[in-house]
């Protein structure tokens, strides 16, 4: 119903910087919110950033003044700039993307992940 296509993790050093994105394609009628999280091994999922359909965000206190999330609302896409990166930093991240689908049903739905390594 719904494809997400993740691009631009990487590995980079640490206090370098990097863009993911995520473009959301298919059946979609709106999108609400669209969000980044990140999973670092043994560690749980957690949310990093999220814009919503009124273009207000959320971050996590960690990546506050680091990270920055915008969307494209033409392309139905989300990116994540992510400045000063730390080693601490270094997951895999995925897209979240939240709506309406054309038959008028939520969904929910997540990017494959991309990894991103920061070297210190």
């Amino acid at each position: 119903q719904v494809q997400l296509v993740e691009s631009g993790g990487g590995l980079v050093q640490a206090g370098g910087s990097l863009r993911v994105s995520c473009a959301a394609s298919g059946s979609i009628f709106s999108i609400n919110a669209m969000g980044w999280y990140r999973q670092a091994p043994g560690k749980q999922r957690e949310l990093v950033a999220i814009i919503h359909s009124d273009d207000s965000t959320n971050y996590a206190d960690s990546v506050k003044g680091r990270f920055t999330v915008s969307r494209d609302n033409a392309k139905n896409t989300v990116y994540l700039q992510m400045d000063s990166l730390k080693p601490e930093d270094t997951a895999v991240y995925y897209c979240n993307v939240r709506g309406l689908l054309l038959q008028g049903t939520e969904y929910d739905y997540w990017g494959q992940g991309t990894q991103v390594t920061v070297s210190s």
